[in-house]
């Protein structure tokens, strides 16, 4: 059975920092791409970052490039989120996912993510 479980979110100060940790078990981590998401109140889930199996290649969306950094461990099966300059647009609750695939496709990153996990609440105060 597979499980996801999401970290460190919390409540941070505007130009503060979090970084996010995600586990995945029940799988060979290496094998999937994997992904970041967000859904803020009243609002549709979006795409934050995603990576490869490898970790070599990375994919950010616009709001957060250059702020946010996606990382893995597979030595640990664990995912990463660095977030940097936060910002109050970035409150959220965010996700981590498994994709089906151990790459993804610039033209569709945010399609075909298997497994989730419940999420973690990043609130960002002006």
């Amino acid at each position: 059975q597979v499980q996801v479980v999401e970290s460190g979110g919390g409540l941070v100060q505007a130009g503060g920092s979090l970084r996010l940790s995600c586990t995945a078990s029940g799988l060979t981590f290496d094998d999937y791409a994997m992904g970041w998401f967000r859904q803020a109140a009243g609002k549709e889930r979006e795409g934050v970052s995603c990576i490869s199996w490898s970790g070599r290649s990375t994919y950010y969306a616009d709001s957060v490039k250059g702020r946010f950094t996606i990382s893995r461990d597979n030595a640990k099966n664990t995912l990463y989120l660095q977030m940097n300059n936060l910002k109050p647009e970035d409150t959220a609750m965010y996700y981590c996912a498994v994709k089906s695939t151990s790459y993804y496709n610039e033209n569709s990153p945010w399609m075909e993510y298997n497994y989730w996990g419940q999420g973690t609440q990043v609130t960002v105060s002006s």
